[in-house]
């Protein structure tokens, strides 16, 4: 399979690295507009980009049947490996410093992300998978969210692409607003500051765009790290939302998949082995990271600078390379005339879901952020 899929990969490779390329282009426009600091990492996503190349390579230059087998392997095999890589992102140690209170912050936000969105979906008659890949984008971590559930719930490519544009605009749009927002609710307090920025912007690197905007501006650099554990550990999550998500959509759905009865897997069957892998990566991280800080090195025998190294680039080959070229594959199977007939109801979805995120998470910093000490 893998020789005849090469020549799709190929092409996708291509793209993935076009769009890696093209999104450091527009983070870098967007730095000298002076929207970001000097510095910032670029706010647009490299696999947004590839996916925006793929529709248009499929729905206006037009794809040959020798790449077909690239795209199911792309979309399949690369998403798959990707998202077990970013278990090498997250450290469990992170999740404990944020203490007692800022676990139920996080859960709050991540929970209600999840019921607007699906309780909107339901009331505007929209396709229960993309409004279950807007509710995991939004609530979790962005377009990690959407790629890590879309192959669970069996999501449709265009339902995927219209998923992640959709987290991107609302993302944009969080970090750009949201440090002025935050320095209006919660000025001088960087902590409330970064709980805030955390919980209520979608994507990690918008989380961390908005976070220097709002301590260059500020100067109050102790609201990028508050900012940037409550994130990663609100990423965590993503290994027990997929399972709720999984559980709630085949109780649903599943009971009729095309007119045919279907019985509910049993619990364990809707654990995905990527997800395993995930878990097995990220508590590998967790072991780094607690040796080096007790021993000095990572595993007894890794130097701190050489296990750093190790995992932010082989979670970084996951991220941008692997994820991008599925994403590419994902484009490339997407019919443009199919993408625009799902309408605009789901970026309303979109925009109610992203508004009560950030709302929520303003109530509950406001009232409960000064219980938190980082």
């Amino acid at each position: 399979m893998l020789t005849r899929a090469l020549p799709g990969l190929l092409i996708f490779l291509v793209v993935t690295l076009f769009g890696i390329y093209a999104a450091d282009l527009l983070g870098m426009f967007i730095v000298k507009l002076g929207l970001l600091p000097e510095g910032s990492a670029s706010p647009v996503s490299g696999i947004f980009v590839a996916i925006l190349l793929g529709i248009i390579i499929w729905n206006i230059i037009g794809l040959s049947t020798i790449f077909l087998e690239g795209v199911q392997f792309s979309v399949k095999y690369a998403l798959r490996a990707g998202i077990i890589l970013l278990g090498l992102r997250l450290s469990l140690t992170e999740a404990l410093k944020l203490g007692a209170w800022g676990l139920p912050l996080i859960i709050a936000c991540i929970s209600c992300g999840l019921v607007v969105t699906l309780y909107f979906t339901k009331k505007l008659n929209q396709s229960n998978r993309l409004g279950t890949l807007i509710a995991c984008g939004t609530g979790i971590c962005g377009v990690t969210a959407i790629m890590a559930v879309s192959p669970v719930v069996k999501a449709r490519d265009n339902e995927i692409s219209y998923a992640v544009a959709n987290i991107t605009i609302f993302g944009l749009v969080g970090m750009l607003f949201y440090p002025y927002l935050a320095n209006l609710f919660f000025a001088n307090n960087p902590i409330k500051a970064g709980l805030f920025l955390g919980t209520a912007i979608h994507d990690t690197a918008q989380v961390t765009g908005a976070a220097l905007i709002f301590s260059q501006m500020y100067d109050m650099e102790k609201a990028v790290d508050v900012a940037t554990v409550t994130k990663l550990t609100r990423n965590l999550f993503i290994i027990a939302v997929i399972q709720l998500v999984s559980y709630f959509f085949f109780k649903s759905e599943g009971k009729k998949e095309e007119g045919n009865e279907y019985e509910l897997p049993k619990w364990y069957k809707l654990i995905p082995l990527f997800v395993i892998g995930f878990l097995v990566l990220s508590f590998i991280r967790t072991i780094g990271d607690v040796t080096v800080t007790n021993t000095g090195a990572a595993f007894g025998f890794l130097d701190p600078s050489t296990w750093t190294e190790f995992y932010n680039s082989w979670s970084s080959f996951g991220s941008k390379y692997m994820l991008g070229l599925a994403m590419a594959g994902v484009g490339s199977s997407t019919n443009f005339k199919v993408f625009k007939g799902l309408g605009i109801k789901p970026f309303y979805i979109g925009l109610i879901a992203a508004l009560s995120v950030g709302s929520v998470s303003l109530l509950f910093v406001s009232l409960f952020g000064h219980l938190i000490v980082v």
